[in-house]
């Protein structure tokens, strides 16, 4: 059921918020416009991806400006602390496969979502603006740059500005102790951006299934499979390179408990998946850590005896999926014989209060979105959006303003928030 603004009791509530949602966080950092990436040749690029949409009339409410602003004159700010999930950290991480804490969601499995989601955002940020990752979480500290490298060969004449290897990750540990003693473990986390270049959108088009690793039946989608076991001129296939840090930091560590999470929207979702099932698969296996995988907007990785095996080798995987994101139902559309892997935790962009009904796919595919509605998922009946959302709306406005209503957009400018041209965004922050 879509929730509609002139509900008085829960209107209020979200508008009576939503100033203290427009402020940005103290350690947030502005989004900065970056250059779109070149195609081959170099005189053509990626544009934003524009789709017309019928023109909604928007349920605007409460009925005048006037008691908008007494609406939002509230500033109060409401903390969100972590809490203490060292006893329960194993439920958290999937060893249950996160049973009784999806529907409705539990407190502590939102705000690891979001934190997991925020390292994404870094590494977004790192690629486009061509700088070291700064990581959401100071607790955590870099160890190693992953790189993936597509086996599309380039003609002699293309462009030097579209390499076949492209920075997509990283992966970082936890080393603050009283983190560790909050979580009830070290974590190792490995971090992978979405599809950003010319070769990984060319790659996300091989969708024919191709043996993984092995010659059994387990299959996954060629693009897939060659962005992640394909090795650069100078560098480590990600399969390797991640492989190789991982084994380090585990015989590192080998005296302390220790936990593996994997997150990644779009394409690295889909490779976050493919790290799971090589990790747990590996000579390693018996001394691997639990390994866990949190997903957004993930397309289907491989055929059903790959999904199979990726469960019987005890990967635990939670799928965060929008019910109207287009990248999800991929790609069975094109090529059939693909079946999801693990657990699935729905979102819907149409319940939220902020986002026009008819947002575009873009929107329904943004990472920021992803994470604004897993802030608001109130679970039950409809799934309403809760009002007591803490996450800012600073990045969600300034990247998806055309899919925001237009009450808070206004808004928004009306507090002097500086929104980015959606334009002059990289390609990703319109379509990920």
């Amino acid at each position: 059921m879509i929730q509609s603004l002139s509900s008085a009791p829960a209107n209020q509530t979200h508008l009576s918020n939503l100033e203290r949602l427009l402020r940005p966080h103290p350690e947030s950092q502005p989004l900065q416009p970056a250059p779109r990436i070149r195609l081959l040749p170099t005189t053509l690029r990626i544009p934003p991806l524009h789709i017309c949409q019928p023109n909604k009339e928007e349920n605007v409410s409460p009925r005048s400006l006037s008691h908008l602003s007494q609406l939002l004159s509230d500033t109060s700010r409401h903390s969100s602390p972590r809490t203490n999930i060292a006893p329960r950290w194993r439920d958290l991480h999937g060893c249950s496969d996160w049973s009784g804490l999806v529907d409705p969601l539990d407190r502590d499995l939102r705000r690891e979502l979001l934190r997991y989601g925020d390292f994404i955002h870094s590494a977004y940020h790192a690629f486009f603006h061509s700088t070291a990752p700064q990581l959401p979480d100071r607790s955590y500290r870099l160890t190693r740059h992953l790189f993936a490298t597509s086996s599309i060969r380039l003609p002699s004449w293309s462009s030097p500005s579209s390499p076949s290897s492209s920075w997509i990750g990283f992966v970082a540990v936890c080393n603050n102790e009283r983190e560790i003693r909050r979580m009830g473990r070290r974590d190792i986390v490995i971090v992978l951006r979405g599809t950003a270049t010319a070769l990984e959108w060319a790659e996300n088009l091989r969708v024919n299934l191709v043996p993984h690793l092995d010659a059994s039946q387990a299959k996954v989608e060629c693009g897939f499979h060659s962005l992640y076991t394909t090795p650069g001129a100078s560098k480590p296939s990600l399969s390797s390179a991640v492989t190789e840090e991982i084994r380090r930091l585990v015989e590192f560590y080998k005296n302390e408990e220790l936990s593996i999470t994997v997150t990644g929207h779009s394409l690295g979702a889909a490779l976050a998946i493919l790290i799971a099932d090589e990790l747990n698969g590996s000579a390693m296996e018996a001394s691997m850590p639990p390994i866990a995988v949190y997903s957004f907007g993930g397309p289907m990785v491989g055929n059903r005896a790959f999904a199979e095996r990726v469960v019987e080798r005890g990967a635990k995987v939670l799928r965060v999926v929008n019910a109207h994101d287009l990248v999800t139902r991929v790609p069975t559309w094109i090529c059939g014989g693909y079946e999801h892997v693990g657990t699935e935790l729905k979102v819907d962009s149409q319940v939220s209060p902020f986002l026009k009904p008819d947002a575009n796919p873009a929107c329904c595919h943004d990472l920021e979105a992803y994470l604004h509605l897993v802030d608001g998922l109130g679970g039950g009946d409809g799934c309403q959006f809760r009002p007591n959302a803490k996450r800012s709306l600073v990045r969600l406005i300034s990247q998806q303003r055309g899919n925001v209503k237009k009450l808070y957009v206004n808004k928004a400018r009306a507090l002097g928030l500086e929104l980015v041209d959606e334009v002059g965004l990289p390609e990703a922050a319109m379509l990920r």
